[in-house]
């Protein structure tokens, strides 16, 4: 969310920056929008200034014995338009706030320009893809034959968009987020956080998803959300305080589930684990000083890679272009893994450096030992990674003729040593 006085002091440079986004020019109408909310602000202030020196009149009047009536019915009617006022004001800014909450943030300058995903540039491949003698399945034959994955059983559950696991695969899904959180912690510096997976509103609307995108999320009849991202619960623990600068970075984790409608995704991979409707991830999210935060980018993004290279996974790094750009993001990297039975890279985790956007909207500031001034930190988020999508990797990758699928050696302690998974043994 922006502050209107920034816009005000730099409003071509607020228009370029929506223009890298492909949106039209919007400083002026905000400008007038503000300037309206500031004229019956000053409207108001004058009236109440009016109703102070006429109310002194009233006490000089009285105590010189002279008739104050006329003076009494000025302070009623002042009072009555000072309410009026008041409540245009309310109107004008709850107006002004409205559009500045679904103003995206504006891209760095070092974001590559481009349209949509097709003009994303790629940074960096790492790993060979790996070659089979046989015809490579995708993750959902694989799965099914090990007798681990589940969609009709899922279906009659809950729908489209949902899987049961079974057996090893459920073990191996599980042994993968243990792994990747235990990464995160032990080696990166992460905190290790469990933190709630219903929130109010407020916490959804300051790192971005309301009020734009609520058709991407579910809502309970108690007005909480459930979280598409546990970044959302992260990020919105320091909300409305100020910290101290001497205690930044902040770095935290958490592994939980996710929910997510996928309004947007209506007949986009529609089998299979890729797009669900639950799903579990290990978030990363960083609270940084507005110098480091770019340096924290790198980080973060070298912290979600580590998970990859370990479990000897081919992937890619890309730039997202400005018309690729998620509603918060200031600059993002995406990593995509090589998926051998689609023959092509799927994003599994997306870091990304919000800047002051998501800290302006919930209130969090820092400020240095022995200063009174405050300013707005600096967030950042990624997924360290999707466990769902590792799973698919893994069962894409380590495949076998025979049906079985070899596990990992990274994830063999967390397996109780086993090797591999054989259709005889998915299930049990």
């Amino acid at each position: 969310m922006f502050d209107i006085r920034l816009i005000r002091e730099a409003p071509e440079d607020f228009d370029r920056g929506l223009a890298r986004r492909g949106l039209p020019p919007q400083a002026e109408s905000l400008i007038a929008a503000d300037e309206a909310r500031r004229a019956a602000m000053t409207a108001v202030q004058e009236a109440q200034a009016e109703r102070n020196e006429a109310s002194k009149a009233i006490g000089k009047a009285k105590a010189a014995g002279e008739d104050a009536s006329a003076i009494i019915a000025k302070v009623g009617a002042l009072k009555g338009k000072i309410q009026e006022g008041e409540d245009e004001v309310r109107r004008l800014t709850e107006q002004l706030d409205s559009v500045l909450a679904e103003i995206p943030n504006l891209p760095d300058a070092s974001v590559p320009d481009g349209a949509d995903e097709d003009e994303n540039v790629e940074l960096r491949r790492v790993g060979e893809q790996p070659e089979f003698s046989f015809e490579a399945r995708e993750h959902f034959d694989v799965g099914e034959a090990l007798g681990g994955l589940d969609f009709e059983r899922a279906a009659k559950l809950s729908g489209s968009r949902f899987v049961v696991l079974t057996g090893q695969v459920a073990r191996l899904e599980r042994a993968i987020g243990q792994f990747m959180i235990d990464l995160q912690t032990s080696e990166h510096g992460y905190t290790e956080v469990a933190p709630p997976a219903l929130v109010r509103s407020e916490a959804v609307f300051g790192t971005g998803q309301l009020p734009k995108f609520a058709d991407d999320l579910f809502k309970t009849t108690t007005d909480h959300w459930l979280v598409p991202t546990a970044e959302v619960s992260l990020t919105n623990l320091h909300a409305g305080e100020i910290l101290d600068a001497e205690d930044l970075p902040i770095r935290l984790t958490a592994l939980t589930p996710c929910f997510r409608s996928e309004a947007g995704a209506a007949g986009r991979d529609t089998r299979g684990m890729i797009r669900q409707h639950q799903f579990n991830k290990v978030e990363l999210v960083s609270i940084t000083e507005p110098d480091q935060s770019a340096a924290e980018l790198d980080r973060m993004t070298g912290c979600a890679e580590e998970v990859l290279k370990r479990l000897e996974l081919p992937y890619r790094v890309v730039a997202l272009c400005t018309g690729d750009l998620g509603f918060a993001a200031e600059k993002t990297y995406d990593i995509e893994v090589w998926l051998a039975g689609q023959g092509r890279y799927r994003e599994i985790s997306s870091c990304s450096n919000c800047g002051a956007f998501q800290a302006r909207r919930m209130r969090m500031r820092t400020r240095a030992r022995g200063e009174k001034a405050t300013r707005f930190p600096h967030t950042l988020n990624g997924s360290g990674l999707a466990v769902g999508r590792a799973l698919v990797a893994v069962l894409e990758t380590y495949q076998q003729a025979g049906g079985s699928v070899t596990v990992p050696d990274v994830l063999r302690s967390y397996m109780g040593g086993l090797e591999t998974i054989t259709p005889e043994s998915g299930a049990r």
